[in-house]
């Protein structure tokens, strides 16, 4: 029985359950009606949202840091933390006044120094931080709530940079943990966000637990994204780790849990013909699956043998091995960028339709591929990663290469990927990931498509034609010449093989009828979510 035909069997007995073929547990309904208990994504494993960019640690992180400013749902940046700014008219220094009276949990005051201290750690690790980075003069606190960050050239995406929703966001920390080195993870969780982190009941592998922050003061705006006022309206939020679809879907049904990030399609019209439950799109905007070849080790630093692998995919078996049958939850993508948004782009995609086994040993034939492992690091606790890994591991046999399978946790690959040593000794050749669809509208905050090299981000691809496109859109002064500038990105990003795109798929969430303000959005937003 494969894995398919298991969860549609187990979710068949678990809607057995909800409807009252078998007992369901007995809750209490005062305290109760004042914790959302909450199923992730997956493990948080590790909780430094800064060391590095997976979404189960950003979306917690979320929760516990608050940001200098949140991009809304318009992907707009707004002022979160920050009161006011103004920007000289040669557009080099930008002075930045924090909003009075917030605090940290430990009950410190924030401060200028504490977000300086914080985007110090910050731009070491983010690629729009990087760019920042190499064009400034100083980065200085003005006093205790005002700083100046002077450039050397005029970076009109600041406000984005500072706002933006991927990982890694502008999370400030007190200014003794923001010292952390940035390639070390941080040991103290003290933010100034609207939840405190408890410590002391977290259980990796099992649950996280967090408190609402009695002294943080919202913004006045309506909540949106990132924006606005970010209003608790529960005393405890209760992440439960439950990577098995079937235990969540159960779980869901039968009121031991209120909101589940991401079920299983198939287990979705069990969950839809519980009366007791709301399912949804998560995001229209959608995700892009991932697989990413480390360019440092053989026999991926070939580019012949990368290419290989995008001649060779068929990106309806992946999309199909993510969302079953539903033709309306996938589409093929023969580039990089969200279908639908105004930068999308097929240009050059033409090797992802080849779909070609033949064309695929020719070229492993001319990249010298010697039947060297090729290490796939394969997370098994995310349905989608694991049916990713599934798909590719059989790709590559079929191909003739060499496979060393590695089933693991994400929370293990997480920190896997960080590693360059060569595979034998601990490192990888390949790994599964996705990435947001409103991380993929434009270059400016999607790190995933960089091809900067040691900069870049897991894989590290050197692609200096993606590179100076980037450029390029960044200075671009019309739609048509950042399109243009797209185009030709799209097009280096597939020739040298920055990661292979497996294709678009849309995701739901679940979540109890007694919960309300439940929204869409490509992380979960606990602001005004309450449960009756």
């Amino acid at each position: 029985m494969d894995r398919r035909t298991f969860v549609k069997s187990a979710g068949g007995v678990m809607l057995a359950a909800a409807s009252g073929g078998l007992p369901a547990p007995a809750l209490s309904q005062g305290a109760n009606a004042r914790t959302l208990r909450f199923v992730p994504q997956a493990n948080l494993a590790n909780f430094d949202p800064i060391w590095g960019t997976q979404y189960v640690v950003r979306n917690a992180a979320a929760l516990v840091w608050d940001t200098l400013y949140g991009v809304d749902e318009t992907l707009t940046p707004k002022r979160q933390m920050v009161e006011s700014e103004t920007v000289s008219p040669d557009g080099l220094v930008w002075t930045f006044k924090l909003r009075s009276g917030m605090k940290f949990h430990d009950g410190s005051p924030v401060l200028a120094k504490d977000a300086v201290q914080s985007l110090v750690r910050w731009s070491a690790r983010d690629p729009m931080g990087l760019m920042i980075r190499a064009l400034q003069n100083e980065l200085v606190a003005v006093d205790d709530l005002t700083f100046r960050w002077s450039l050397k050239k005029p970076y009109p995406k600041m406000l984005l940079a500072l706002g933006k929703n991927n990982s890694p966001c502008t999370f400030i920390m007190p200014e003794r943990i923001a010292k952390t080195d940035p390639f070390q993870q941080i040991t103290e969780y003290i933010g100034s966000g609207p939840m405190k982190f408890v410590r002391n009941e977290w259980v990796p592998g099992a649950k996280a637990v967090f408190e609402k922050f009695a002294d943080y003061k919202p913004r006045d705006e309506k909540a949106s994204w990132l924006a606005g006022g970010k209003r608790i309206m529960v005393d405890r939020i209760e992440w439960v780790i439950m990577p098995d679809p079937a235990t969540a879907s159960a779980a869901l049904q039968n009121g031991e849990v209120d909101w589940w990030e991401n079920p299983l399609s198939d287990l979705v019209p069990v969950l839809k013909a519980n009366r007791n439950i709301n399912v949804d799109i998560a995001d229209p905007l959608g995700n892009i699956g991932a697989f990413r070849m480390n360019h440092l080790h053989p026999p991926f630093d070939n580019v012949k043998i990368r290419r290989a692998v995008l001649a060779a995919m068929n990106q309806e078996d992946y999309m199909r091995a993510i969302v079953g049958d539903d033709n309306n939850l996938w589409k093929p993508l023969p580039g990089f960028f969200t279908p639908g948004t105004p930068l999308y782009t097929e240009s050059g995609g033409e090797i992802l339709k080849m779909r070609s086994l033949d064309a695929a040993k020719k070229l492993l034939q001319e990249g010298g591929y010697s039947n060297q492992p090729v290490t796939c690091v394969v997370a098994q606790d995310l349905p989608v990663l694991k049916a990713m890994g599934e798909v590719t591991a059989d790709l590559l046999k079929k191909m003739g290469m060499n496979v060393d399978f590695v089933a693991t946790d994400w929370g293990t690959v997480g920190a896997r990927r960080a590693q360059k040593t060569p595979p034998g000794q601990g490192g990888w050749n390949m790994f599964h990931t996705w990435h947001a669809g409103a991380d993929c509208i434009n270059p400016a905050p999607y790190t995933a498509v960089r091809g900067n090299g040691d900069k870049a981000w897991f894989g590290w691809p050197n692609s200096p034609g993606v590179e100076k496109e980037v450029d390029n859109w960044f200075q671009a002064a019309t739609i048509d010449d950042e399109k243009a500038a797209i185009a030709r990105l799209n097009k280096s990003a597939l020739e040298d093989v920055v990661f292979a795109p497996t294709g678009f798929f849309l995701t739901y969430q679940a979540w109890r009828k007694n919960v309300s303000g439940v929204t869409k959005g490509p992380l979960p937003f606990f602001w005004g979510v309450s449960k009756a």
